[in-house]
């Protein structure tokens, strides 16, 4: 199980990871098979974020960087965000907005950070 906090207050991510689970539980006993159905796959897709989410949370902190730290692209210019994914930096390579410097998405025709278009 993940032992990450969100935050120095409130719920963990374990506590809502176990909500989750719960949740699951209660869905199973939902008599109609498409609403049941349906219930669970959002859940199923809940956990799977969360999971995600602790997993990146930790790979930025590894980094050294806060994971929930807000950030002014136009501060950043020299070191824009690291991409979520491999994957995502090998497809995005090293093309960044040339307004702010944020890495820049290649199925977007404009920049997440700034606006400012390709």
């Amino acid at each position: 199980m993940i032992h990450t906090t969100m935050t120095d207050e409130g719920p963990s991510l374990d506590s809502f990871l176990r909500h989750l689970q719960t949740e699951v539980e209660s869905a199973n006993e939902i008599a109609d098979k498409s609403e049941r159905n349906g219930r669970l796959l959002q859940l199923e897709a809940s956990i799977q974020e969360a999971i995600i989410f602790a997993n990146r949370y930790k790979e930025l902190q590894s980094q050294g960087l806060d994971p929930l730290l807000l950030v002014d692209p136009k501060v950043q210019r020299d070191r824009p965000a690291p991409p979520a994914t491999k994957g995502q930096a090998i497809l995005l390579g090293t093309t960044t907005c040339a307004s702010c410097g944020y890495l820049l998405d290649n199925d977007l025709d404009f920049c997440p950070a700034c606006g400012a278009k390709k």
